[in-house]
C-alpha cells in the first residue's frame, strides 16, 4: 500500500515499487499507517541522512569553500539536479521519488576540491585500480556507510542503486570498475540495458543544473562577460529578449534572470523531445524503456548542438581560467602529497581508518586492499579537512587535531 498518491497518475512504463527485495532483510518499520513511505522515499531519506551528503557541503563544485559562501557547492548542487528532476519526471508522469533519490546520491563519491581532486587520486592510485568517483559513489552507498545495525552501507533498491550505476547509459566490460563488478554480481544490473526512464532524467538534469549555473556563478565571480556570453547563439537570443524586457535590470538580477530563463529552455526542450520519444515507442513497462536501445529521454538534436557549444565556452572561459587552474593545480598537489604519504605509512591514518586496514605497514608500500581504503578515507574529507590533514602531516608548528 503506497502513501503517495501521486504514484495513482504514473506512466505504465515508471516504476513505482521495488520489483526486487533489498539485498538485507530488515525489520518491519514502526511507522504509523498514516506516515508509511514509499520505497523510493524511504531510499531518499537514507540518502539525506547519510554523513557522506552532509560532507557535501564542503566540497568543491568549482570555487574552493573559502572563496565565497554564495559559490555552489557539491551539496547545492545535488539538491538543485534533484529539483529539476523532480519536475521532469512529474512532468512526465514518472516516479518523482526515485529521480529525486538518483539525483541526490550521485555526487557523494566525489573527492574534496572537485574534478581536480578526482585526478590526483587517479594519479596517486594508479598502481591500485585507480580512482572514479562514480565507483566511489556505489562504495559510499553499498559500504563505507555504516549507520545501521545489521548491515554496512544503507541497504538501498535496485532501482536507485541500478540508476547510479547506469546513469551514463550501458556500462561495457571495459568500463565496469572492481565494485561495480562485486556488486553486480549480487545484484545484477543488467549492465548492458539503459536505465529506468527516471534514472535517464536524473542523469540530464544533471547536466542542466551545472550548465546553467556554472554559467551564473562565472558571472558573479566575473570570469567571463555578458558580452562574451552573446557569442553562443542560444544565450544571445535569451539575453535580447530581457534586455528588451528590462533595460536597466542589474546585473545581479539580470544573472539570476538569465539562469532561470536557461533552466527553463533546457526542461521545455527535454519534456517536449522525450514526450515524442515515449509515445513513439510507447513502452508499456520499466523493462521495455531499458530494452529500448538508446534513451528515450532526451534532448532535440538542435539543444545537444547548444549544450555541447555552453560546455565548451565554459571550458575555455572557466574551467580553464588561470584563477581556476591555480586552485585546481595547488589542490592536485595537495592530495597527491596526502596519497603518497598515506600509502608508504598507514600508521599516520586516524583511529578509526586504521582500524580499517588489514596488514599494517611502516615504510613501505601498501597492499592493493589498503590502497583502497585509504582512497576511501582521501575522498570522503571535504575541502578544509584536506587542508587541514595536510597542514598536520607536513607543517611543523602547532595544528589543532580533530576532535
Amino acid at each position: 500500500m503506497h502513501s503517495n498518491q501521486t504514484l495513482l497518475n504514473c506512466a505504465p512504463y515508471a516504476c513505482v515499487s521495488m520489483q526486487k527485495p533489498r539485498l538485507f532483510s530488515e525489520k518491519i518499520s514502526l511507522e504509523k499507517i498514516n506516515f508509511q513511505r514509499t520505497d523510493f522515499q524511504r531510499d531518499r531519506d537514507r540518502i539525506i541522512h547519510a554523513s557522506a551528503f552532509r560532507r557535501l557541503q564542503y566540497k568543491t563544485q568549482v570555487f574552493v569553500y573559502h572563496e565565497g559562501d554564495y559559490f555552489r557547492t557539491r551539496l547545492t548542487h545535488s539538491i538543485e539536479v534533484a529539483q529539476i528532476a523532480r519536475t521532469i519526471a512529474r512532468s512526465l508522469r514518472l516516479n518523482e521519488d526515485l529521480s529525486e533519490a538518483i539525483a541526490l546520491a550521485h555526487d557523494l563519491g566525489h573527492t574534496p576540491f572537485g574534478h581536480a581532486g578526482e585526478i590526483a587520486l587517479q594519479q596517486g592510485m594508479i598502481d591500485y585500480g585507480g580512482f572514479d568517483h562514480n565507483e566511489q559513489t556505489l562504495r559510499v552507498l553499498c559500504y563505507i556507510e555504516q549507520r545501521y545495525a545489521t548491515f554496512d552501507g544503507l541497504n538501498l533498491s535496485w532501482e536507485t542503486l541500478e540508476g547510479i550505476a547506469k546513469h551514463n547509459g550501458p556500462v561495457s566490460n571495459k568500463r565496469q570498475t572492481p565494485t561495480l563488478k562485486k556488486l553486480d554480481a549480487l545484484y545484477d544490473f543488467k549492465l548492458e540495458s539503459f536505465a529506468s526512464a527516471e534514472a535517464q532524467v536524473a542523469n540530464l538534469s544533471d547536466d542542466i543544473a551545472y550548465l546553467s549555473h556554472d554559467i551564473d556563478d562565472g558571472l558573479r565571480a566575473q570570469l567571463f562577460t555578458v558580452k562574451q556570453l552573446s557569442n553562443l547563439p542560444i544565450i544571445s537570443n535569451i539575453l535580447k529578449t530581457i534586455k528588451a524586457e528590462y533595460p536597466d535590470l542589474p546585473p545581479e538580477r539580470f544573472a539570476n534572470e538569465l539562469t532561470r530563463r536557461l533552466i527553463s529552455m533546457f526542461v521545455n526542450d527535454l519534456l517536449e523531445n522525450s514526450s515524442k520519444e515515449l509515445e513513439k515507442e510507447s513502452p508499456k513497462s520499466p523493462k521495455e524503456i531499458r530494452d529500448a536501445g538508446y534513451p528515450l529521454i532526451c534532448h532535440s538534436d538542435a539543444m545537444k548542438e547548444a549544450l555541447s557549444e555552453i560546455r565548451s565556452f565554459l571550458f575555455t572561459y572557466m574551467w580553464r581560467h588561470y584563477k581556476v587552474n591555480r586552485m585546481t593545480n595547488k589542490a592536485q598537489k595537495l592530495l597527491k602529497e596526502l596519497c603518497t604519504e598515506f600509502l608508504h605509512n598507514t600508521a599516520l591514518l586516524p583511529d578509526y581508518w586504521q582500524n580499517k586496514i588489514i596488514t599494517k605497514s611502516v615504510g613501505d608500500q601498501t597492499d592493493a586492499n589498503n590502497a583502497r581504503i585509504i582512497a576511501d578515507y582521501i575522498a570522503s574529507l571535504t575541502d578544509r579537512e584536506a587542508m587541514l590533514e595536510h597542514d598536520r602531516l607536513f607543517i611543523l608548528s602547532p595544528v589543532k587535531e580533530k576532535i
